[in-house]
C-alpha cells in the first residue's frame, strides 16, 4: 500500500496546476453525467488567461452550468459537443456555442471518432473517481460508458477523487498508473429527484407491464412513466437488468425479490449497465456492491450483444410518434432536447433476441404554446413528422407502442395497420383528424 500511496500522492494537483496541464487545441472529454469532474469544470474556463484557445469539449448529459457552456465568450477558447443534452445545453445552443452529435451510444466511442490524429488534438479525459484501495485501484464509480476505452487509448487522464462517489466493479476499475493526475475534492454526488408518477403513468406502466414475462431481462430509463413501470413490475419473477443506466426503479426491484437476475444468459445474477444516475439512496446501493457490473458501453449497448439475452425487453419513451411509425425520440421539431441515445441499440437488440420486446412509452398528447402563447392540447400521435423533425427510431425498427389509451403492436405490420392501430391508441379528441389527414394524404 505504501507504494501506491506514494504514487498517488505525487499526483496530487490543485486545480491551477491541473489548468497549467491544457494545451491549445485539446480535445477534452467529460465523464457521463453525474461522474464529470465539477470543480474543474467550474474553473476550466480560466485557461483563456494562459492563453489556450481552440479546445473542443464533448460532453454527455451534463450535469452542471459551467462559466465556459453558459458564456458564449469562451467559445473561441472551449467550444462544446454535446452527445445528449441536458438543460445547460439546451439553454446555450442559442448562443452558437454549443453543437450536438448524432449518435447511438454504442458508437459514441470509437478510434476514430475520438482518435488523437483525425484532427491533430490531444485528447484529455476529464472523470471523477471513489478513493484508491490499498492495491492501487480507483473505481470511475458511475459509469464507465467511454471513460475506460479513453485510458486505454491513451488520453491524458484527469480524475477528481471524491470520497462520496461509490465504489463500483467491472470496467469502472482503473490502477492509479493509468492516471495522470488527481484533484482530491469533497462535494455530494449530483443526483436527481426520484420523480412521482401520476395517473395516466400508472396506466401506462400497467399496459407495458402485461407485455413483460417472467424470467425477461429488461431495459428501463428514468421519469414518471419508467418508474410506474417499475411499480408495475414488482409481481414479476426472475426478472434480470441488462440496461444502458441503472436507476432506482431497478434498485426497488432488486429488493421487491422481482430481479434475481437468474434467468439471464450474459452474466447470470448480476445487473449489467454502462452509468447510473438517480438518488443518494442509489449511490449507497451502488457502493461496493459486487451484484452490480458496470460494463463499457460499446458492449453494453451493443444490439448483437443486448440479442444474447433471453427475453431482452427494452423500454423506451419518446416525444412523437406518426403513423409510419417512426419515432422522433429526441428534438421537438428541428430543435435538440436530448439525444438519441440507446435508444436504438436497445429496441433493434431486444428485437434479436429470442422472445425479446422492444416497448415504446408516450402520452397521447402534450399542452404546448400556440403562436399566440396560448397552451393547447396536441396530439403527440400525428399523420406525418413536421418538416425539420429528427427521426430517432426508424418505422423499420419499431416494436410495440403504448399510451394510457393502449398497446399497438407494429412489428411487420403493413402501413395501412400501422394508422389503424396508432389511431386506436390516439386520444379520442384527435382519432378523426388524423384519420382525415391519413386518408387525404394517402397513408396506408
Amino acid at each position: 500500500m505504501e507504494k501506491f500511496y506514494d504514487i498517488y500522492k505525487s499526483k496530487v494537483k490543485s486545480i491551477p496546476e491541473v489548468l497549467k496541464m491544457i494545451k491549445s487545441d485539446d480535445l477534452f472529454i467529460t465523464a457521463l453525467g453525474g461522474s464529470e469532474p465539477m470543480d474543474i469544470l467550474k474553473e476550466l474556463h480560466k485557461i483563456r488567461e494562459s492563453g489556450v484557445k481552440g479546445c473542443v469539449l464533448t460532453n454527455c448529459l451534463p450535469m452542471g452550468d459551467y462559466e465556459f457552456i453558459r458564456n458564449p465568450e469562451y467559445k473561441d477558447t472551449i467550444f462544446v459537443d454535446g452527445w445528449f443534452y441536458s438543460p445547460s445545453l439546451r439553454k446555450a445552443h442559442k448562443n452558437a456555442n454549443v453543437s450536438h452529435i448524432p449518435q447511438h451510444l454504442h458508437s459514441a466511442l470509437t478510434k476514430k471518432l475520438f482518435a488523437a490524429d483525425a484532427d491533430g488534438r490531444r485528447k484529455v479525459l476529464l472523470a471523477t473517481a471513489s478513493p484508491m484501495d490499498s492495491h492501487g485501484y480507483l473505481s470511475l464509480s458511475l459509469g464507465c460508458t467511454y471513460e475506460k476505452q479513453l485510458i486505454n487509448d491513451g488520453a491524458l487522464v484527469i480524475v477528481e477523487v471524491n470520497p462520496f462517489m461509490p465504489r463500483t466493479f467491472g470496467d469502472t476499475t482503473i490502477n492509479i498508473n493509468q492516471v495522470d493526475a488527481v484533484v482530491e475534492v469533497t462535494y455530494q454526488v449530483p443526483a436527481l429527484p426520484d420523480v412521482p408518477f401520476t395517473e395516466k403513468d400508472a396506466i401506462i406502466g400497467q399496459y407495458i407491464a402485461e407485455l413483460v414475462e417472467d424470467g425477461a431481462t429488461i431495459q428501463l430509463g428514468i421519469g414518471g412513466i419508467p418508474n410506474a413501470v417499475a411499480e408495475a413490475l414488482k409481481s414479476k419473477k426472475h426478472l434480470g437488468i441488462h440496461t444502458e443506466m441503472f436507476t432506482d426503479g431497478m434498485v426497488d426491484l432488486i429488493e421487491y425479490g422481482a430481479v434475481d437476475n437468474s434467468k439471464k444468459t450474459l452474466y447470470p445474477e448480476k445487473s449489467v449497465a454502462t452509468f447510473a444516475l438517480g438518488t443518494r439512496r442509489l449511490y449507497d446501493f451502488l457502493d461496493d456492491n459486487p451484484s452490480v457490473l458496470f460494463k463499457n458501453g460499446m458492449w453494453t449497448n451493443d444490439s448483437y450483444v443486448i440479442g444474447q439475452n433471453y427475453k431482452m425487453t427494452s423500454i423506451n419513451t419518446t416525444l412523437e410518434v406518426d403513423l409510419f411509425g417512426q419515432c422522433a425520440s429526441e428534438a421537438i421539431g428541428h430543435v435538440q432536447f436530448s439525444g438519441t441515445g440507446g435508444q436504438a441499440d436497445t429496441a433493434i437488440g431486444a428485437q434479436l433476441s429470442e422472445g425479446g420486446k422492444s416497448i415504446i412509452a408516450l402520452y397521447s398528447t402534450a399542452n404546448v404554446k400556440n403562436e399566440q402563447g396560448e397552451k393547447v392540447k396536441v396530439s403527440k400521435i400525428v399523420p406525418m413528422m413536421k418538416p425539420g423533425a429528427i427521426v430517432s427510431l426508424s418505422r423499420n425498427d419499431v416494436d410495440y407502442v403504448v399510451t394510457e389509451y393502449g398497446v399497438a403492436w407494429l412489428r411487420g405490420r403493413a402501413i395501412r395497420e400501422r394508422v389503424e392501430r396508432l389511431i386506436n391508441i390516439a386520444h379520442p379528441d384527435f382519432r378523426d383528424e388524423i384519420r382525415f389527414e391519413a386518408k387525404k394524404s394517402g397513408i396506408w
